[in-house]
């Protein structure tokens, strides 16, 4: 094989291979010895097929092959003889007009990672913030929790449903007297007023007693997700089961016996604990975005274009879908647009912090083990069904860049604890309400950091509408970029879908109700019930 290097400018690299026909008669005659064996042919003894013929029978696909594995073999000695480590995959394009027999040229194109300085990681400072927690606030979240959990009474048969109220009922949908596919159900609740159920339909319960039968109109919206539902006007037939209203929540042993604790005081516990949790969350996000803006900004070097452009579009992807949800979808994308060259930005910066993280977690041994790594594919693994999860294992074990996905995060907290741990922290206690101004001010936003850790950066001052379109999709802005081409988790195509939700009854009231297909793999089932609100 022949090797002349085409490009070199900056991190791009780009070669022409040629294979010469003699090299990949080789590989066939080799390939034929080795099936020859195995095949069976009429008169003849199995193993005794004479080489030409199974030449002339399989030489179309044993020449494919051949020069398939020629390719692979050629770009990797050609990455290990220049000592390349690519950014991406390889691209790789056999010559135009190649013929059976002749010698084969072969293109390839790349950039490569670029020599990442070593990174300045002494004298790093932070402020740590930290929020004490008080009885007050244990109080306050326990009267929130105890408000959340209602208790109903049976009304008596003469009291009028009013907002607030649950009511119980069967029901029967109709489109043009007609009962339709999915509208019926027996003892379905409803509070009046919560606005899980399509518009209008709570509405229209309101005076209701129990024994009443009604007959309510309503139009399903024109973006409901049942398709032959949408737009269209309907009635219900209901019949009123009961009415219950509701019981004032009372702060009580029984509250926390109710919930399988074995007491009040239990249960204060509890919610301290998440409450600290929570306050742990605030602590970190800010402290992890402080230590990257350091981090960026001592370190400048180009990072390969092509791990900017996957990033981007990543990232634009789910601005796009978060738009999508917005009062005025228009509107967002519009102010997403004229900041298009920000996000590509932060993009880069991105991709350059998980270069920078990872030459620091491998010049100083930081490593994800492989029990750390058995424990993350178990965890993924829970979210397919029972017949699945084997086949999801499988696929994480036989596919490196489905495994260095997974590994990421964990790797990126793991390189984040060893820098706290280089650097001088002072501790200064603050109020959550001032912690949460910190993560979420002006300043934060347009350094455009973070990592999975529920930071919010994005470029420029955001408007109201833009800042809750980008807030997902900024979330992972500082999250490390893997050094090999990666694939994003199984597709449906090839890994196991996910267990779908439990089905209920009936979807027909319901204002979001699931469609009919089955969702794309790595996305659970919506739940079908009559009680789900649009996203």
């Amino acid at each position: 094989m022949q090797t002349v290097e085409t490009l070199n400018e900056g991190l791009k690299r780009a070669y022409t291979l040629t294979i010469t026909a003699k090299d990949i008669d080789k590989r066939v005659d080799a390939e034929v010895k080795r099936v020859a064996p195995q095949v069976r042919m009429p008169g003849f003894r199995p193993g005794k097929v004479p080489a030409n013929l199974v030449r002339r029978m399989h030489g179309e696909a044993l020449m494919q092959d051949a020069l398939n594995s020629s390719i692979q073999e050629g770009v990797q000695k050609v990455i290990a003889d220049h000592k390349l480590r690519p950014a991406m995959q390889p691209s790789v394009a056999l010559g135009e007009g190649y013929e059976v027999g002749k010698d084969a040229e072969i293109t390839v194109e790349l950039e490569v990672l670029p020599d990442v300085p070593a990174p300045a990681i002494d004298g790093i400072k932070l402020e740590r913030l930290t929020v004490p927690i008080d009885d007050a606030e244990v109080d306050a979240q326990l009267e929130k929790f105890a408000a959340q959990q209602k208790r109903w009474d049976d009304a008596a048969k003469s009291h009028k449903a009013k907002t607030g109220d649950l009511v119980v009922m069967d029901f029967v949908g109709k489109v043009d007297g007609t009962p339709f596919e999915g509208g019926t159900g027996e003892d379905m609740s409803v509070e009046i007023g919560s606005g899980r159920l399509i518009p209008g339909f709570e509405d229209q319960l309101v005076g209701v007693k129990a024994g009443d039968e009604k007959v309510i109109d309503v139009t399903f919206p024109d973006d409901y997700n049942a398709e032959q539902l949408k737009g269209k006007p309907a009635t219900f037939d209901l019949t009123i089961k009961t009415i219950r209203t509701a019981r004032d929540a009372v702060i009580d042993e029984e509250l926390a016996t109710s919930l399988g604790l074995e007491s009040l005081d239990q249960l204060k516990g509890l919610l301290k604990g998440q409450i600290e949790q929570e306050h742990n969350n605030l602590t970190r996000t800010h402290m992890k975005r402080k230590l990257l803006d350091q981090l960026a900004a001592g370190h400048d070097f180009p990072v390969p274009p092509s791990m900017v452009e996957a990033e981007f579009q990543q990232i634009w992807a789910q601005l796009e879908h978060e738009a999508s949800h917005e009062e005025d979808p228009k509107a967002a994308l519009a102010e997403m647009e004229a900041e298009r060259d920000e996000y590509r930005a932060i993009a880069e910066r991105r991709v350059r912090l998980g270069l920078l993280l990872s030459e620091i977690g491998q010049a100083n041994g930081v490593e994800v083990t492989q029990q750390e790594m058995s424990r993350l594919i178990m965890q993924a693994a829970q979210q397919y069904g029972p017949e699945d999860r084997e086949r999801f294992i499988q696929y994480v074990q036989q596919e490196p860049m489905a495994a260095a996905q997974l590994r990421a995060p964990l790797y990126e907290d793991k390189v984040v604890d060893f820098l706290f741990e280089k650097a001088e922290i002072t501790d200064r206690d603050v109020t959550r309400e001032e912690i949460e101004a910190a993560i979420e001010s002006e300043e934060g936003f347009s350094t455009g950091t973070h990592t999975h850790d529920h930071d919010n950066h994005k470029p420029g001052k955001p408007s109201a509408a833009k800042k809750a379109a980008a807030k997902k999709a900024t979330a992972k802005t500082d999250e490390p970029v893997k050094k090999a081409a990666t694939k994003a988790a199984p597709s449906k195509d090839d890994a196991p879908a996910k267990k779908p939700a439990t089905k209920a009854k009936t979807e027909a009231p319901v204002k979001d109700a699931a469609p009919k297909k089955a969702p794309a793999a790595k996305k659970p089932a919506a739940k079908k019930t009559p009680a789900k609100k649009a996203d």
